[in-house]
């Protein structure tokens, strides 16, 4: 028995099927392997754009464009973006990310352990200066309950800074 080509409208052409039921349409296949940079970034749960300034940055690469068609990008890309959102995460820049990238084979331990403690370094540098600014604040807080609304407020007033 031949198969007949029925032809859908906006679905495009299916075989159709002798045993009457309808035929489901197929996943389509991404041309040259590959995703697009839309898929790329929906499937590392990152905009479009951040791609784009990955690949400004020097994070990853950008792939060559074929004539007449899209770039693709390999899972090999989105194993990269997750390292840098996962380093981010940690609280590294994306200039120590750069750095870290280069170490990503894991062989390099020593170097990826100074980068490390560098960044617990700047780490604890910047909680305590957060930890002073808890502090000031809380003192304002608790000279604004004490003021009970009268005069200037002392957050505004320490915030607008002395007067000239």
């Amino acid at each position: 028995m031949s198969a007949v080509l029925d032809n859908v409208p906006r679905y495009g052409l299916y075989v159709a099927q002798p045993t009457g039921h309808w035929p489901r349409k197929k996943k389509r296949l991404m041309p040259q392997g590959g995703m697009t940079i839309g898929r790329l970034a929906q499937q590392a749960g990152v905009n479009v754009e951040t791609v784009r300034y990955y690949q400004r940055r020097g994070l990853i690469d950008e792939p060559a464009k074929p004539s007449g068609g899209h770039r693709r990008y390999q899972p090999t890309v989105l194993r990269r973006i997750a390292f840098i959102r996962r380093a981010q995460g940690l609280g590294f820049s994306l200039a120590e990310i750069a750095i870290l990238l280069k170490y990503s084979d894991g062989a390099n331990w020593k170097e990826t352990r100074q980068i490390a403690e560098k960044k617990v370094e700047s780490l604890n540098i910047h909680i305590e200066q957060l930890r002073k600014i808890c502090s000031e604040l809380n003192a304002l807080i608790e000279e604004s309950k004490a003021g009970k609304g009268k005069g200037t407020c002392p957050i505004i007033k320490s915030i607008s800074g002395p007067e000239t």
